[in-house]
């Protein structure tokens, strides 16, 4: 994890959208969250500005700066882009407000960039490089540092107008501790690695400052315009400052991290010659800082503002001691074979180059560009939205073609949209095309499907006979209410119900007969019982007749 930008992964909802606005990648997607790759990140803090569930946030450093105020005399360097962010106030109105918060002075690190300013200019006209590369941004140093080492020669070997402020006003005051106040993340790492800084607030921190202590900056603007350096937070702004323009050299100044790559690449190749390069990592430089960017205030804006507060002359600044080697920080990255990358292509579904999109949904440039961060553990295949959904439909779609049911999908206005071949057999169709865009209603009786929309939920199951197909079926009709969509699922019952109807029929028949025979049997036994009647009176006769005769005698 990043030390100064932190994830709530419980907020990453899989959109990718950082990875590709990550100009180097820099953003493992695993465990179905992102998480930064701290030594490939350059802290331009684009994932930051562009997380539509803010699932990124800022490492705070308040409550060091707080327990800093309780037992240190505490100066603000406050960067001159404080102008864009609070909007209509001066360097006095936020001086005044600022130190009521417990800080002993505010000044702005623009008197720090005066001198820096000047040191660009006196190594260009005395040591004359073939090509010098701005060191103002922590960000563009970090990029050449991590990605570029080739070209650290070509940076400026001279410290930020931050840390250069820090450090003077540490000399003017021995036992004085510096917090600097600015719209960028990358100082957080400067401040640390460079010791001069003993923390940095991002303008968001001090606002949250300012009111959590109900404190209002006034709305007063400074009448006196001073410092050409305060253009620096602009792009260009640096070249503005420069008292001296060199006729032998071309001034070029770029913003934004794809252009400075684009530069750093050109410089690589040896397309650039006597050249002084302003690179500023954030599109319209630190007016659109990553703090600022997020708090969607418009350049235009920011740059009307800082141009209105510079002024001609140069502050009256100097400062010793202000050069800085930059360390080569080579990432160890092996690339990975032909092979490899053919073989993870086809993972996700990438077999032929024509299968390679190229959409960028997943958040790299190219398919192989993904196969390659997968080969690293950075990415998943399941990234490739078109591979996921290809996947969901074949599996859907196995499900569907190879149920033993009959599968009807209707979408609102009751037409076919999803048929299987089993519902083709009993429709008696041979093509899906036959019937998909059609009414339900040619085909069978849109009763049940019209009495599950009006329900809207529950399935709803009954036997039915589908007297045009002379077939049975148990019909289950389930609607979707939030796509929308009928489903219909179809048991073809047909065999068991003509086994049943012969059971019954069978039945039926086996209740006459034995009824008959009964019947029959019944009689019999009334016609045996009468001749026995009659048989047993004559009998009774005759013997009696025996009787009386013997008694006679």
């Amino acid at each position: 994890m990043n030390a100064f930008l932190n994830l709530k992964s419980s907020s990453c909802k899989d959109c990718y959208k950082c990875i590709r606005q990550c100009p180097v990648k820099s953003i493992d997607f695993l465990n179905d969250h992102a998480e930064i790759i701290a030594d490939e990140c350059i802290l331009c803090g684009r994932c930051y500005v562009v997380c539509p569930q803010a699932a990124k946030e800022i490492s705070s450093e308040i409550p060091e700066v707080k327990r800093l105020i309780k037992s240190h005399k505490v100066f603000v360097s406050l960067a001159t882009s404080f102008v864009a962010y609070f909007k209509d106030i001066g360097i006095q109105a936020m001086r005044d407000a600022v130190k009521k918060l417990g800080f002993y002075d505010v000044i702005e690190t623009a008197e720090g960039a005066t001198a820096v300013k000047a040191e660009y200019e006196r190594i260009l006209s005395e040591e004359k490089p073939d090509v010098l590369i701005s060191s103002c941004c922590p960000s563009v140093n970090l990029l050449v540092q991590k990605h570029f080492p080739s070209l650290i020669k070509y940076l400026a070997p001279v410290k930020s107008p931050m840390t250069v402020h820090a450090q003077s006003i540490k000399k003017n005051h021995p036992d004085a501790k510096v917090v600097f106040v600015g719209p960028c993340i990358a100082k957080k790492e400067e401040a640390r690695s460079m010791n001069y800084v003993d923390a940095v607030l991002t303008f968001d921190e001090l606002d949250l400052l300012l009111k959590e202590n109900e404190i209002d900056i006034k709305d007063i603007k400074d009448t006196e315009k001073i410092g050409k350096s305060r253009s620096f937070p602009t792009t260009g702004g640096v070249i503005r400052s420069f008292n001296t323009m060199l006729d032998e050299y071309t001034y070029i100044a770029l913003d934004g991290v794809i252009n400075c790559l684009e530069a750093l690449r050109e410089i690589e190749k040896g397309n650039l010659n006597k050249c002084f390069v302003e690179l500023s990592a954030c599109e319209s430089s630190c007016i659109g800082g990553p703090v600022i960017a997020a708090k969607d205030i418009h350049p235009i804006a920011g740059f009307k503002a800082v141009k209105d507060f510079t002024g001609e002359a140069d502050f009256d600044f100097t400062a010793e001691n202000i050069s800085q080697s930059f360390i080569d920080h080579q990432l160890s990255i092996t690339y990975p074979t032909e092979a490899e990358i053919k073989k993870t292509l086809a993972s996700f579904g990438k077999v032929r180059p024509e299968n390679e999109l190229n959409c960028g949904s997943c958040g790299y440039d190219t398919c192989r560009d993904h196969a390659v961060a997968i080969i690293k553990g950075k990415a998943d295949p399941n990234m490739c939205l078109h591979y996921l959904k290809e996947k969901a439909e074949s599996f859907s779609s196995s499900i569907i073609n190879y149920s033993p049911n009959a599968v009807i999908v209707l979408n609102d206005d009751y037409r076919i949209s999803l048929i299987n071949g089993v519902a083709l057999k009993i429709l008696g169709k041979d093509s899906p095309k036959e019937v998909l865009g059609n009414h339900i209603s040619r085909y069978m009786d849109p009763t049940p499907f019209i009495n599950a929309k009006f329900v809207g939920s529950g399935a709803f199951t009954r036997k039915k006979l589908l007297r045009r197909y002379d077939r049975y079926v148990d019909q289950t009709v389930l609607y979707n209410k939030e796509y929308q969509t009928l489903i219909c699922n179809m048991r073809d019952i047909t065999e068991e119900e003509l086994v049943r109807q012969r059971k019954e029929s069978i039945t039926k028949q086996t209740y006459e007969i034995a009824d008959k025979v009964v019947e029959k049997q019944m009689r019999i036994v009334q016609d045996i019982a009468s001749l026995l009647g009659e048989t047993a009176a004559e009998t009774k006769i005759a013997l009696f007749n025996l009787k009386e005769s013997i008694s006679d005698d």
